[in-house]
């Protein structure tokens, strides 16, 4: 953001060099209304203007391509802001826009480290913004004349007092210059993220190794998964395919989700069985179906004695049967449903085209003469996931081994071990899956475990200058009043010969206008959108039709 004052001039030319001087460059002052409060440095007066002036050949050709991408991308998230409206209203689509805000909102709990990173990229991403309006400034020889901190109502910011005389005196593209400067440094900022983000395994490589399984940072005890993971434990493996990312672990938990379908249902006591589509079934003995406990009819209604889980019959062409809830014919309808032992039932040969890799694989559906590929019958919205994981840091792993330098243990047998196994998780993996605090990068040596959190403290880093870094550079192309936008709009339409000086007011006045209430309109939905699910999310069960203590209960005893 940039600031000045004085008059206004309309000669043009290239105006004067002025180096800053007198006691006001080594000093500060504040200033605190009912409203509005500001903190006021001069100290860095001369050391940023002679930087500028002294480099202003490569630091001029530097900030023109910042002007190219600016006047883009001005033209372009303006239009996505408008066509949002737009879109909604004629075609009846989803926000296209939605990303706007949603770069505003990264992924961070309300942890004090979560919340000094924010902070601290915050200042960062401001500070780096300002910076290039001053070093611009100072490239075309206009003065700057201090740099202010404020806080307006509850709006944190920052900004570089100019002299408005000289600037206005300068040509329309060093004025241009000046004024995307800011997006085109928090633009170069993002990119150095990114590039540090893909030099970080190079970088911990000799340390840390990564690739082969996600190290387990924290998992908060309200979770349903803090029963089966721990701090260190290493998630190798979803539904047999293994994992080597964060994003993999998200994607492949919301993929093992069954949507809410239309089917019938088949209601078990207090809980609700829904048809599932899933196809994730296991090569089940007859002999275990005929000596399956039946379906207890208790007060007229069907349910599985504790610790049994429901099965219900699958064929090959990826439809399972789960009947209604006639009361005249209940009995007969569940003669395909039976009540099985899921832990021991999770140990046979897998079935169906559920799987991961066997989505279009026909002969993954084939059981034996003697079996019949059955499938858990699950609530919608419920998950059926297996999850392999090791715990190599153990000390009961470490002592299995012989030494403390082991980097590496896995388990492939079913069996309880000391370093690793597999568990199946029942449940809504809606809030679960990013409740839990993961790591690509895990120490090479046990004794390393003191520095474990260093590679997720500067992923998150990273993340955090990148997201705020590109907030503040897209909320700044937008032509909406105080920001940087709105005076690039104001430079770029005194290139426009066919419009006359009041016409150009008249728009410029317009859009400022409209973009402001767009924006308004768009960040008061989004946030109130996240208010209103969170209060939905605290008042409603998270585990769909069973409890939280059902769920616990169910995905300790499928532990394998």
């Amino acid at each position: 953001m940039i600031g000045g004052g004085g008059g206004r001039s309309r000669r043009r030319g290239r105006a004067s060099v002025t180096l800053p001087s007198g006691p006001a460059a080594s000093r500060t002052e504040s200033s605190v209304s009912c409203w509005y409060c500001e903190y006021k440095i001069y100290v860095f007066n001369d050391m940023i203007f002679n930087l500028g002036w002294k480099h202003a050949r490569y630091t001029r050709a530097w900030f023109s391509l910042g002007v190219y991408f600016s006047l883009v991308a001005l033209v372009g998230i303006s239009l996505l802001l408008l066509w949002d409206p737009i879109g909604a209203l004629y075609f009846r689509r989803g926000s296209i826009s939605a990303w706007l805000p949603n770069i505003l909102a990264p992924s961070f709990s309300g942890s004090i480290m979560d919340t000094s990173i924010i902070i601290a990229s915050t200042i960062l991403s401001i500070a780096f913004h300002e910076f290039g309006h001053a070093i611009a400034a100072a490239s075309e020889g206009v003065q700057m004349e201090y740099v202010a901190i404020f806080m307006a109502v509850l709006f944190p910011g920052a900004l570089v007092a100019l002299n408005y005389d000289l600037l206005e005196n300068l040509p329309l593209f060093s004025m241009l210059r000046i004024y995307c400067a800011g997006i085109w440094h928090n633009v170069i900022f993002c990119a150095a993220c990114v590039l540090m983000a893909l030099l970080l395994p190079l970088v911990l490589c000799p340390l840390y190794v990564s690739g082969d399984g996600l190290i387990v940072m924290g998992v908060p005890q309200s979770s349903s998964l803090s029963r089966s993971l721990s701090v260190h434990d290493v998630i190798l493996s979803v539904d047999g395919l293994n994992i080597r990312r964060t994003d993999d672990w998200m994607k492949m938990l919301a993929q093992g989700t069954v949507e809410k379908t239309s089917s019938h249902e088949f209601l078990g006591g207090s809980q609700s069985y829904g048809a599932t589509n899933s196809g994730k079934g296991y090569c089940v003995p007859n002999s275990w179906m005929d000596a399956s406990k039946n379906l207890w009819q208790i007060n007229d209604k069907l349910s599985c004695p504790d610790e049994l889980i429901v099965f219900g019959k699958f064929s090959c062409n990826g439809s399972a049967y789960f009947p209604g809830t006639d009361k005249v014919s209940d009995k007969k309808q569940t003669e395909d449903l039976y009540c099985l032992i899921a832990k021991d039932v999770v140990k046979l040969k897998k079935c169906g085209n559920g799987w991961r890799g066997t989505e279009d694989d026909d002969s993954n559906c084939t059981c034996l003469e003697e079996e019949y590929c059955l499938v858990p019958v699950l609530t919608p919205g419920f998950s059926w996931i297996e999850i392999s994981y090791a715990r190599p840091y153990s000390l009961e792993c470490l002592q299995k081994e012989g030494n403390f330098s082991s980097s590496h243990a896995t388990n492939d047998n079913f069996g309880p071990s000391p370093c690793g196994g597999t568990f199946v998780y029942v449940g809504d993996l809606s809030s679960t899956a990013s409740s839990v605090k993961l790591s690509p990068y895990r120490p090479r040596w046990a004794f390393f475990l003191l520095i474990a959190d260093v590679p997720y403290i500067l992923e998150n880093c990273l993340s955090c200058l990148l997201h705020v870094s590109a907030a503040l550079a897209a909320v700044n192309c937008l032509p909406v009043y105080f920001l940087d936008g709105d005076a690039i709009l104001e430079t770029a339409l005194r290139y426009v010969a066919w419009f006359n000086r009041r016409q150009q007011r008249v728009i410029i006045k317009v859009c400022r206008f409209l973009w402001t209430v767009l924006s308004i309109i768009m960040f008061l939905s989004y946030w109130l959108g996240n208010a209103s699910s969170l209060i939905q999310g605290a008042s409603s069960p998270p585990f769909g039709f069973w409890s939280p203590d059902e769920v616990l209960s169910k995905i300790y005893a499928l532990k394998i």
